[in-house]
């Protein structure tokens, strides 16, 4: 895989199909809901993000421990982050239909066990009359025949009799087998529902594990400063990238409009500022924009952005204001990142995610989910790296009073 290429991500909705159990027992009424069907398709969705999470370290192995290779490193590390949490969301998303089936199951049970009771009642009735009778219940019939067709007659009265004592002793015997059956799949679901437990908690200490072996690989190049002065000249020269195609794509926007207002006979509008929401629920700010120390020896010195602090790596990433999305892509500095058009050379850019929710071309409101933060590319934490753009020009959202109420580290 060549150092620019996309991580090819693994995207699957778990689709669960409302199906009919077939019921062992007789006489139940079957009730749409799930079967092992969903249970296995989730574990075959399973195999594939297990699979693909090999085949991204057998690159990983491939690759030299040479500084060079560190981002490249990086970034394929950041691809199993992401996979590590698809498989979470798979297990989870497996245990929750696991309980609604236990759930189902449970109620089909307690349904067969009062079957069960009601036909054992029968039963027992049944015995205490014939004890009561003896043999009298089928000899007086025939005995009090007046002529010979009668007699033939009242034998297919105690025939029907007979019939009808062994049916209740046959349907009970079947009842109590269906009940058996239905408590060994109930504590087979059981035991299945504690597995995937156990397998999601594995999965919860692979995803830490795999988390701090990427931040321990970024934290390394602070060691190893003069040696990566090429790789984060690349890494520069990319950023400068980034920002000269939203540059690109702002001119073509506002082209774009342009040509819609003259068609209409509007005017242009001067610029669109202010109206930003925050774009994630933490007001910690840890470096602001302009000049600061590069921290850990890989950020920028010229700091674009606004770094927002402790938010994890399963905080909500907000749209600032409503617009467009006309990037949403990986790359080895801004990680997974998002920007969004808001018009008249106002954009917003959001970095460093776990993963991102939108696509290029789609319309957002203010508010809506754009992603989840995390610590992906060119980043030494967990953090939201949030830049704002006004008539083309990167400005900075606290020094205009956009966004208020914020705490500064120290450092900032």
């Amino acid at each position: 895989m060549g150092k620019h290429q996309n991580l090819r991500r693994f995207g699957r909705s778990v689709l669960l199909l409302a199906l009919a159990l077939c019921l062992v027992l007789a006489d139940l009424t079957p009730a749409a809901a799930v079967t092992q069907a969903d249970i296995d398709k989730l574990k075959g969705d399973a195999k594939d993000l297990a699979q693909e999470k090999k085949d991204i370290q057998a690159q990983l192995d491939k690759l030299s421990t040479d500084i060079s290779n560190t981002m490249e490193r990086k970034r394929l590390l950041d691809g199993q982050i992401s996979l590590t949490e698809d498989e979470i969301a798979n297990k989870e998303e497996e245990i929750r239909v696991l309980a609604d089936l236990i759930d189902q199951t449970a109620a089909e049970l307690a349904d067969a066990e009062e079957r069960e009771a009601a036909q054992y009642e029968l039963f027992c009735k049944r015995v205490r009359a014939m004890e009561e009778q003896g043999k009298v219940e089928y000899w007086s019939v025939l005995f009090r025949a007046s002529s010979f067709s009668d007699l033939l007659g009242r034998l297919d009265v105690v025939n029907e009799i007979m019939e009808y004592d062994q049916r209740v002793i046959d349907d009970l015997k079947a009842l109590q087998l269906a009940t058996a059956e239905k408590k060994a799949e109930l504590e087979g679901q059981k035991a299945a529902s504690e597995e995937a437990k156990a397998e999601l908690e594995d999965k919860k200490k692979d995803l830490d594990r795999r988390r701090e072996e990427a931040n321990a690989l970024v934290a390394k190049l602070q060691q190893q400063k003069k040696d990566q002065e090429n790789a984060l000249d690349d890494l520069s020269d990319e950023e400068e990238a980034v920002q000269a195609r939203i540059k690109a794509l702002i001119k073509k926007m506002e082209e774009e409009e342009a040509a819609r207002r003259a068609a209409q006979g509007q005017s242009a509008p001067t610029s669109n500022p202010g109206g930003y929401i925050w774009p994630v629920n933490s007001r910690y700010i840890s470096s602001a924009v302009g000049g600061r120390v590069s921290p850990g020896g890989i950020g920028s010195t010229d700091h674009k952005g606004t770094d927002i602090a402790r938010v994890g790596y399963n905080s909500s990433v907000y749209a600032a204001k409503a617009g467009q999305v006309i990037i949403s892509e990986y790359s080895s500095s801004y990680g997974h990142y998002v920007v969004v058009y808001h018009g008249a050379g106002n954009t917003t850019l959001y970095a460093h995610m776990s993963s991102r929710k939108v696509s290029v071309g789609q319309t957002v409101k203010q508010g809506d989910v754009l992603g989840i933060t995390g610590s992906t590319g060119r980043s030494t934490g967990p953090h939201l790296h949030f830049e704002v753009k006004e008539n083309n020009v990167i400005i900075d959202p606290l020094s205009k009073g956009y966004l208020t109420g914020y705490t500064l580290s120290p450092t900032a």
